[in-house]
């Protein structure tokens, strides 16, 4: 039976993954943050770990006490928050809140899991988003730590292509899980937006997607089950691909990526 380290299982992907990754017959190690979240995740028969990916001996901890459990096969890097607000309104504490947690967290776990993965092979799926392909405005803070995870797992998949590791980003577009409601907390200590030159802005947008119940659902969201399926993908085909979309949006994104890229090669090739 092969294992998974699975982080953010709370809720939503991380939850959703966690069960359909069990149902396919892998033994998951499940974490999360709060004690109660841990507890019902034992509730259903899973092994797991605390870990705050903000506290590098939380890291350490959820690490060392991973491999203890006997041999990792996979990891899949999900835990992530976002902090809601115009760019220029996230104070320098916001942006290295979210920074410790979205990404240094994520690749302290990632590299102390590595050694393991070189002596036995090994995946890490890293749970990008559209908002890594592209920006949005209020996003700015959960965008920049997205684009710093694509350019982070495309290096590592590049340098690690001669060992046994193999780097996966899977990149969804909008999906039906509790981001929304769980960024308030964090737009409610970071975002003094009552101060901002946007506060009109901030009453006719951002307040009512955060506060009030959507009009009507988005027109392209799917179900945390699109993003397993592709976990799954990623962890079980023999030749996995480097990245897989998930949602309309992240295709027709990706495809404009990689055409806007290859103009841009074109341009400075004929002037170098």
């Amino acid at each position: 039976m092969k294992t998974v380290l699975i982080t953010g299982c709370s809720s939503g992907i991380g939850l959703d993954a966690a069960r359909h990754m069990r149902g396919r017959g892998w033994r998951v190690i499940a974490t999360c943050r709060k004690p109660e979240d841990l507890e019902a995740r034992r509730a259903e028969g899973f092994d797991t770990l605390p870990l705050e990916l903000g506290c590098e001996d939380s890291v350490a901890r959820c690490a060392e006490s991973a491999l203890a459990l006997g041999r990792i096969d996979a990891l899949v890097n999900n835990a992530a928050f976002a902090i809601p607000g115009a760019a220029e309104d996230l104070p320098r504490g916001a942006l290295r809140a979210i920074f410790e947690a979205n990404l240094f967290g994520t690749h302290d776990l990632t590299r102390r899991l590595i050694p393991h993965f070189r002596a036995h092979g090994g995946r890490v799926v890293n749970i990008s988003s559209v908002l890594g392909l592209v920006g949005i405005p209020w996003r700015g803070a959960y965008v920049a730590t997205k684009f710093a995870l694509e350019g982070l797992t495309d290096v590592l998949r590049v340098e690690m292509a001669d060992t046994g590791v193999r780097f996966i980003l899977i990149e969804p577009g909008p999906i039906g899980t509790k981001i929304r409601q769980n960024s308030i907390p964090h737009f409610e200590r970071w975002i003094d937006w009552r101060s901002s030159p946007r506060a009109e802005q901030y009453r006719r947008t951002l307040l009512k997607r955060l506060y009030e119940p959507a009009a009507r659902k988005d027109r392209f969201e799917l179900p945390p089950a699109a993003v397993s399926a592709r976990i799954a993908q990623a962890l079980e085909s023999p030749r996995p691909r480097p990245r897989y979309y998930v949602t309309t949006p992240t295709h027709v994104s990706g495809i404009g990526r990689r055409l806007l890229s290859t103009r841009a090669l074109d341009w400075f090739a004929r002037r170098s």
